[in-house]
């Protein structure tokens, strides 16, 4: 058997992923055991999951591989500086020690911290994306386009999947980048870099796209093959500690948002405006892909896919047959990557073969923990629960929902990836218009205009979405179909209150329906989360409706919960109804008192 053991870390999302003889066998996020949020620290709590899930030791591993050329990314650092000095002086006093003590020697890192004596290897940044995305896809010939801030030299990369083998052929080069435009403005918007993209994504339809102009004028230039150039007078990232520089704020109107201040029209109209700027990028990249490879199918990864609106449109434009997107796209993907490109290009083994949908196991990889195991901890820590017959399940979590109450769902193995998929869930009842808010304000303790997601049953999607295709991996934007839509107010263009906007009722599933009748969709087959798909299909008896809202199981600021010693702390913390923990039901009016050394939700000022 080959073992190889990828991973990603030193500069945000960490993470670690085992594949074996062409299996995924495990993969998870350095956060969600660390519980601090975007951990990029050496990954070694997901390093020992995986290799207890492997049922394997370090020295039963043929290869582990890093996600990243250290000494190409050091190139860039130095040329990058010499070019910019004496300027970049803070810049590389922040990066560049960083970059030595780590980065530059990764291989001496993963020996020490893990007793490791064998091969360390390393990927490419953009070769790890494009693996990441190919080699679990169902499909044996693909397209790949790969998007990101940078790696190494390289933000975007296309290449062609064909077999065991992956080739990128063409390659973006820093300073330009889409990833690093989207992450400027998002922290131009107040939002945090790295994290807060999304945010943007989910203000940007309640905005105007009035800036596309002054954008494209003064910023950025979409080019014929979909590429970007950036003028760099607006932007301070290579020379300093900021995204953006003064002239920036000078042709918006003026400084930064500050974090957590009001969010204003202009930061509305700013996310509409970069999110057009992002597709028409996005779309002219992918025609361009289409013609140079010849190819029916698409592969996406890089942190840009994760722009599930942008995915939408794409698939929507028929550009290509069909579409599969890395459901960890991002850097955490990275290390799975890694572990691909050693298995299939080093290793020379063969894919294993399609028995599902794809090769990503509903991205259901990583820690689950056994009923036995949870009890222990209930019962050793006081704490009352119910024990529910196992056809009792989904009747029991549906008739809670049913009424309106919210129940956090603990399910089997922990999602990898960003999104929460019917294993660390907190649910809802998509029929009530106060859901959305109720649920951002008093259980998320988070920004009221952040929209919530659909999980449908797979049969019933195109029932409630103009969706002819699967979403399992809550990575596509689809419109709300016309006959459940409710007619909309006429925008007053002057005004910037978003709760007004929030509270409008928009269709017969208000809470999942964003302010442009658009929904991110996951839809969810039986054989992939069984529990999870009973739950909905309990859910649509009672109520008719075959949909649930479906959002992260954590609060502002932390990272979703991976164990149920988590779950329970969120689940006290917050204003959730009931705890759903693998067939064990608590009660929040049953439980004990909760104590805090302090009041945790000081920490967050809600917009």
């Amino acid at each position: 058997m080959i073992r190889t053991l990828g991973i990603s870390c030193f500069y945000h999302d960490a993470a670690a992923a085992l594949v074996c003889d062409g299996d995924i066998v495990a993969a998870a996020q350095e956060e969600r055991f660390s519980r601090v949020k975007g951990d990029s620290s050496f990954p070694v709590s997901a390093i020992n999951f995986c290799l207890e899930q492997g049922r394997c030791d370090v020295g039963d591993l043929d290869a582990v591989v890093f996600y990243d050329k250290p000494r190409l990314t050091g190139d860039r650092l130095l040329t990058t500086y010499q070019a910019t000095a004496p300027r970049s002086l803070d810049s590389w006093l922040a990066a560049v020690p960083e970059w030595i003590s780590k980065k530059a020697y990764v291989g001496d890192i993963v020996r020490s911290a893990l007793g490791y004596t064998g091969q360390v290897l390393t990927v490419p940044h953009h070769l790890s994306h494009a693996a990441s995305a190919f080699y679990p896809s169902p499909f044996d010939k693909a397209a790949i386009l790969t998007l990101d801030g940078v790696g190494e030299w390289a933000t975007a990369s296309v290449g062609i999947g064909e077999g065991d083998r992956v080739t990128l052929k063409h390659e973006m080069h820093f300073p330009d980048s889409l990833g690093l435009l989207y992450s400027a403005m998002t922290h131009f918007c107040g939002f945090k870099v790295n994290s807060g993209e999304y945010k943007l994504m989910g203000l940007a339809p309640y905005g105007k796209p009035k800036y596309v102009d002054a954008l494209k004028e003064s910023i950025v230039e979409v080019l014929e093959d979909g590429t970007v150039k950036l003028n760099m007078d607006y932007f301070g990232f290579l020379a300093g500690l900021e995204m953006t520089s003064e002239k920036f704020g000078d042709l918006f109107g003026g400084p930064r948002r500050l974090p957590e201040s009001r969010i204003t029209r202009r930061e509305m109209d700013l996310a509409a405006s970069l999110q057009a700027v992002t597709e028409e990028s996005i779309m002219t990249m992918a025609r361009w892909t289409r013609r140079e490879t010849d190819c029916e199918n698409l592969c996406l990864a890089g942190g840009v896919a994760l722009n599930c609106v942008a995915n939408g449109k794409l698939l929507r434009s028929g550009i290509f047959d069909r579409l599969w997107i890395q459901p960890a796209a991002g850097d955490a993907g990275g290390a799975l990557g890694a572990a691909c490109v050693a298995q299939h290009g080093y290793f020379g083994v063969k894919r294993s073969p399609l028995t599902g949908r794809d090769r990503q196991n509903g991205s259901l990889l990583g820690p689950a923990f056994s009923r036995d195991e949870i009890r222990a901890y209930l019962d050793a820590n006081g704490i009352p629960y119910r024990v529910l017959e196992e056809n009792a399940y989904a009747d029991t979590v549906a008739d809670a929902l049913a009424e309106g109450l919210v129940v956090g769902f603990f399910n089997g193995r922990m999602e990898f990836g960003p999104r929460a998929l019917g294993a660390r869930s907190i649910l809802g009842d998509p029929r009530r218009a106060d859901t959305q808010r109720t649920m951002n304000l008093k259980i998320k303790f988070r920004e009221s205009f952040r929209p919530f997601a659909p999980s449908v049953l797979a049969e019933r999607s195109a029932d409630y979405f103009e969706l002819d295709t699967e979403s399992p991996y809550m990575l596509l934007v689809a419109p709300v179909r016309e006959d459940r839509r409710l007619p909309m107010p006429p925008d007053d263009p002057g005004s910037d209150d978003l709760i007004e906007k929030v509270n409008v009722k928009r269709s017969d599933i208000p809470s999942v329906t964003h302010v442009d009748y658009s929904a991110r969709i996951q839809s969810v087959h039986r054989d992939t989360n069984p529990v999870y798909y009973d739950a909905i299909q309990a859910f649509e008896k009672r109520t008719g409706f075959g949909v649930i809202v479906n959002t992260s199981f954590n609060v502002r600021g932390e990272p979703i919960v991976c164990t149920p010693e988590d779950a329970y702390r969120c689940f006290m913390r917050t204003n959730m109804d009931f705890l759903y923990l693998d067939g064990l039901w608590l009660e929040k009016t049953a439980q004990p008192e909760w104590a805090e050394e302090k009041d945790w939700r000081e920490e967050f000022e809600l917009d």
